[in-house]
């Protein structure tokens, strides 16, 4: 046993009772998160039906055991995996993009942060929700419906910045917001399928390009942010 072991365990040893419960629970919360974090990982590349507790353990370097004690199901792994995949998300690209100003430059950022995470390879096979729309579209159940809730409400936040966007007179408050964001969408779901399957490293830049030329032509009466 090293040394830092020793300290460890003298350290598990003399802690009392409520010290030693609440380590316990913070060490099962990082190994949860741990195993969830591999698992929204793995799913973009061999896909949600494909997480499963063995294949999973093997993963991460766990027993079986120990990853079970988690999740008492596939199905509650598969949804849990979708919360954690919606967290990451929400860091790398919603979140991010607030810190720019409202109206076309929020618009701009957020598809710039989404571009980014495929570029940085936050999940190694794209797009978590893209992948998981493509993986379940003909499926039916619990997992492929909280899914779909989730990337509702992703475009729907979309949605909320190009309305803004509107609002201000940035862009056309006459344009179809539905159409514009259906637009928005439809590029970066192209970029990230280029970019994944066909490994063209060109295809954010392409869809950038997209981007500004679809927000210019439904530019509004009000002076624009520096979003472009």
């Amino acid at each position: 046993m090293s040394t830092t072991d020793r300290a460890n365990l003298s350290r598990v040893t003399t802690t009392t009772p409520a010290k030693d419960g609440r380590r316990l629970r913070a060490d099962g919360e990082r190994s949860r998160h741990a195993i969830l974090t591999a698992a929204a990982e793995l799913a973009t590349v061999e896909g949600l039906d494909g997480l499963s507790i063995g294949r999973l353990a093997d993963h991460v370097g766990m027993s079986k055991s120990g990853v079970f004690a988690h999740f008492r199901s596939k199905e509650e792994l598969q949804i849990a995996t979708v919360d954690t995949a919606r967290e990451i998300f929400d860091r790398e690209v919603s979140t991010p993009a607030l810190a720019a100003p409202e109206g076309v430059a929020r618009v701009m950022a957020i598809c710039e942060a989404f571009l980014s995470h495929i570029e940085r390879g936050v999940f190694p096979g794209g797009c978590f929700f893209i992948s998981a729309a493509a993986e379940l579209e003909g499926k039916a159940g619990p997992v492929r419906d909280h899914v779909l809730a989730v990337y509702r409400e992703l475009l729907e936040g979309l949605g909320q910045l190009v309305l803004r966007a509107q609002e201000m007179g940035e862009l056309d408050p006459a344009a179809d917001t539905d159409q514009l964001v259906f637009e928005l969408d439809s590029l970066l779901v192209g970029a990230n399928m280029q970019f994944v399957f066909f490994d063209d490293r060109r295809a954010p830049d392409r869809a950038r390009a997209g981007l500004r030329g679809l927000l210019e032509r439904n530019a509004g009466p009000s002076p624009r942010g520096d979003g472009l």
